[in-house]
């Protein structure tokens, strides 16, 4: 392999990877995807101990189960022949909120009877309308899939290509590039329905609403307040995902190494040609898409290479990071779980403060075979606000980290105890991990969440790269973070390598 270049290395089997790489395979191209770790998935990733199947990332999904769908990662399966993938569908999560305990469904009629209850009649009405702003935003979003989208290519110029199909959606347009907080600004008063939207925004980009792109929350706000709004669980986690394109890449021919750490890029000239495995492989390669975020990126480019466009990534501001808790518990008497529970302290402080916000996940509650039999599996984490300065320059295993770590990590069981006052007791597994076990197993510089990029300052860069043969896609990258945008992503870096034609047919064959 280190003598035949193959036609595309990606470096990294995150699903933005993993979907440019299959995609990639699909259209013909000799693919070989490379992950430092045993398991493919990055922060998707899931492992296995005592029989307990624990997930390591995204807890919500939404847009697996149907078809036609709008999301890209449910495009991208159906191109590759993993569209059925199995989950199950609910409709409801819990919420610990300043306000108390509450049970929140999706779709309009259950959000709105939360809405009567705790803010009124009044409020029901103001949400009515903003729905209503929202509904042309997320049908333009709809007429033009983030799949149909070409690198570095202007969008009112796809739209006029498209035809009248899309022209009608050209006012709403106009929205899809900008962030979100100017729309709620213009059209929520109700304190609790600006708190509650703040509240989505963060956990779909780990960014207030102010920063969030209105584009992914028009969608968002489409799928979730229908009248057939469903959320989707992957039977067997976050991993099955993983599995499913990993399985799609090999069907077409690619291939999957893992234990494989890259070092460094391989330069002829200005032009890209391959990377340098940390063991001293070298493998060479025509195309080469990085999955890996952009501060990790640019170092593995020579300092002489791209100097002022290295530099001005290398400074992007990175969100926060996490705190993680993996439970595996007895479930005794616990009939009545939820599989997400959402808790924030207080609004006044805001929804990305530190410690002020958390989520917990027990999947077993629809997918029993995550857990041992009578066991209950979980996942709790502090969603992109635990600050990485608390934690920089120490030592993991030494007495200071083990200090910070129970001191920090005090929040999930405060929480946990309000729903389960024995959980303690009932663990058979306990595992705390930090932003340094966060940098640890997926290689993220600061342990972070992903770049700090605003949607009110533009667009979030694209999949290109100045340096010829080099290409990147996942959060780094335009649409940004979260499941659909780095799906998105890696569609539109296999998109860049392998041509218009193989992404025509690729539409054709979706019906997009």
């Amino acid at each position: 392999m280190a003598d035949e270049p193959v036609d595309v290395v990606v470096i990294g089997s995150g699903i933005g990877g993993l979907c440019c790489g299959a995609l990639c395979a699909r259209a013909g191209r000799s693919v070989v995807v490379l992950e430092a770790h045993q398991q493919p998935g990055g922060a998707a990733h899931g492992f296995e101990r005592g029989g307990f199947h624990f997930e390591s990332g995204p807890s919500l999904w939404s847009g697996l189960s149907r078809w036609p769908s709008n999301n890209p990662l449910r495009q991208i399966l159906q191109a590759i022949g993993e569209g059925d993938l199995p989950v199950v569908r609910y409709s409801d999560w819990d919420v610990l909120l300043p306000e108390g305990h509450r049970s929140i469904g999706v779709g309009c009629d259950a959000f709105e009877a939360v809405v009567r209850d705790l803010s009124g009649a009044a409020a029901v009405e103001e949400w009515r309308r903003f729905v209503a702003v929202l509904q042309p935003i997320a049908a333009a979003a709809d007429a033009l899939p983030l799949l149909a989208l070409r690198p570095g290519v202007d969008m009112v110029a796809q739209v006029l290509k498209q035809g009248p199909r899309l022209m009608k959606h050209l006012p709403a347009m106009r929205h899809l590039a900008g962030a979100f907080g100017p729309l709620v600004d213009r059209h929520l008063q109700d304190p609790f329905l600006r708190h509650w939207v703040d509240l989505l925004c963060f956990l779909i980009s780990g960014l207030p609403m102010a920063d969030t792109n209105a584009a992914a929350m028009a969608t968002l706000f489409g799928e979730w307040f229908s009248d057939d709004a469903c959320l989707d669980y992957p039977l067997g986690g976050s991993a099955a995902v993983v599995d499913a394109l990993v399985r799609g890449l090999e069907r077409h021919g690619g291939h999957l190494r893992l234990g494989t750490p890259v070092e460094s890029l391989l330069m002829d000239d200005d032009r890209c040609i391959g990377v340098r495995c940390s063991s001293g492989e070298e493998i060479r390669a025509r195309e080469v898409v990085s999955n890996a975020d952009v501060w990790t990126t640019t170092n593995w480019l020579p300092d002489t290479t791209a100097p002022a466009w290295r530099q001005d990534r290398a400074a992007t501001p990175a969100c926060g990071s996490f705190l993680h808790l993996h439970l595996g518990f007895d479930a005794t008497g616990l009939d009545k779980l939820p599989i997400h529970t959402v808790w924030v302290g207080d609004w006044e402080r805001g929804i990305n403060a530190p410690s002020n916000a958390m989520v917990l996940s027990i999947p077993s509650v629809l997918d029993p075979s995550m857990a041992p039999a009578g066991q209950h599996v979980l996942h709790g984490y502090t969603p992109a606000n635990e600050p990485w300065h608390l934690w920089d320059g120490l030592s993991r295993g030494s007495q200071d980290y083990k200090r910070l770590k129970d001191e920090r990590c005090q929040l999930f069981w405060s929480v946990l105890e309000q729903r389960i006052p024995d959980i303690r007791d009932r663990c058979s597994i306990v595992m705390e991990g930090t932003p340094l076990t966060h940098q640890h197993f997926l290689r993220t510089h600061q342990g972070s969440y992903g770049p700090a990029l605003s949607a009110a300052q533009g667009l979030f860069p694209g999949v290109n790269t100045p340096v010829a043969g080099l290409w990147m896609c996942g959060a780094s990258t335009f649409p940004g973070i979260g499941i659909p945008p780095v799906a998105a992503s890696g569609a539109m870096a296999a998109h860049a390598i392998v041509g218009r034609k193989a992404q025509s047919q690729l539409l054709n064959d979706l019906g997009l």
